[in-house]
């Protein structure tokens, strides 16, 4: 069964994956799991002074972020992002498994109706930034990853999972398309294959990747080529 994170991983970089997986690297770094832990504070943060906001890991000022915030309280599913039904629970599914942050809906939140028959609504936490428009890559073949274990367990479909952003206060939609779909299944493959290490990429995923000197890529910065 294979880890969320490593096909993540394996949809960024292959031969990253193949690190981690060498130095048993899998733990979340504190400064990430500060950033994560925001996504289950959105109704005390909506309406936090700027000395409170000042004191978190967010990545806007705190004029903006209470900004976003508004915004994500309009949308129709704040009720269950700000108290889902399920957090930060371990699912199963027939290819992969790990924690899932939030499941929303299915039936399960305190605000569905008794005969609520909505498909459940994972979602994924990412500490970063998003992209300008829809998710990165690897959080996108996570969200498919998490989104088809969930509908491993539960036994019907689930069309759908979102990417929570909250050091920013944004939320994406990922649908489970058949490109998203077959992204997947191309970094399922990737991480089930590494037996030794990958490839050698050089771009400029490396230039972030903490194995970079293990790796031993070419990547030198501008300054040091003209040193």
């Amino acid at each position: 069964m294979t880890p969320f994170s490593d096909v993540a991983r394996a949809a960024y970089c292959p031969r990253q994956l193949y690190y981690a997986r060498r130095e048993d690297d899998r733990a979340v770094p504190a400064d990430a799991r500060a950033r994560i832990d925001l996504a289950y504070r959105y109704p005390a943060l909506v309406d936090a002074p700027d000395a409170t906001l000042r004191r978190l890991p967010i990545r806007r000022s705190p004029a903006a972020y209470r900004r976003n915030l508004d915004r994500l309280r309009d949308r129709d599913d704040y009720d269950r992002l700000a108290d889902p039904a399920r957090e930060r629970a371990f699912v199963s599914g027939k290819d992969c498994h790990g924690t899932v942050h939030k499941v929303l809906g299915g039936g399960g939140d305190a605000t569905d109706p008794p005969d609520c028959d909505d498909p459940p609504v994972p979602t994924v936490v990412s500490p970063g930034e998003p992209p300008e428009n829809g998710v990165w890559e690897p959080q996108s073949v996570r969200a498919v990853a998490v989104a088809k274990a969930v509908a491993w367990e539960r036994g019907r479909e689930v069309p759908r999972a979102l990417v929570e952003y909250p050091s920013v206060g944004a939320v994406r939609e990922v649908r489970l398309t058949i490109r998203r779909k077959a992204a997947y299944r191309r970094a399922l493959r990737a991480a089930r294959a590494i037996d030794g290490p990958p490839s050698r990429v050089d771009d400029d995923r490396c230039s972030a990747c903490d194995y970079r000197e293990a790796c031993g890529v070419g990547r030198r910065s501008f300054r040091s080529l003209l040193g």
